[in-house]
């Protein structure tokens, strides 16, 4: 039975212990709801250098240790997603998995508005520290600016 309600549903994560969290509640939610399901992870674009705030266009070829950072950030990312897929596997719901590149919270909108998502499930508290104050929380740009519902696991 497909919800009215839920047709759509996507999980953000960052592979971090609340966002799998989240990920299992929205495995459920899908799982009782028949809703499609998708898991997407955002790789953070990352400056080089700024001025004043602003970023300075990146040097056109990348170092040996630029390639080696941003082929982490990939992989981890892709570790995140699989985890998720197999959450959802072992649940018997599919996950169709999204790797996505940007600011975390404005992508996870976008994809949302791009694809009718009816609801975003996502953890809070995930990555934190340094991360938390260059870029904000994701959970609450994603709050303050989904047109779609958002379920906040924590």
């Amino acid at each position: 039975m497909q919800s009215e309600i839920f047709k759509k549903i996507a999980i953000a994560t960052d592979g971090s212990e609340n966002a799998n969290k989240a990920a299992s509640s929205g495995i459920e939610i899908a799982r009782l709801t028949g809703a499609k399901l998708y898991a997407i992870n955002v790789m953070p674009n990352v400056p080089h250098v700024t001025y004043f705030g602003m970023p300075i266009e990146p040097p056109k070829k990348f170092s040996i240790d630029e390639k080696e950072f941003y082929q982490h950030i990939e992989a981890d990312g892709k570790r995140s997603l699989d985890t998720v897929k197999a959450m959802g596997e072992k649940a018997g719901v599919t996950v169709e998995t999204v790797l996505a590149q940007g600011h975390p919270g404005s992508e996870i909108i976008v994809f949302a508005e791009n694809n009718n998502i009816d609801l975003i499930v996502m953890g809070t508290l995930g990555r934190g520290g340094i991360d938390r104050i260059l870029m904000g929380s994701v959970a609450g740009d994603v709050v303050r600016h989904a047109k779609a519902r958002v379920m906040v696991v924590k």
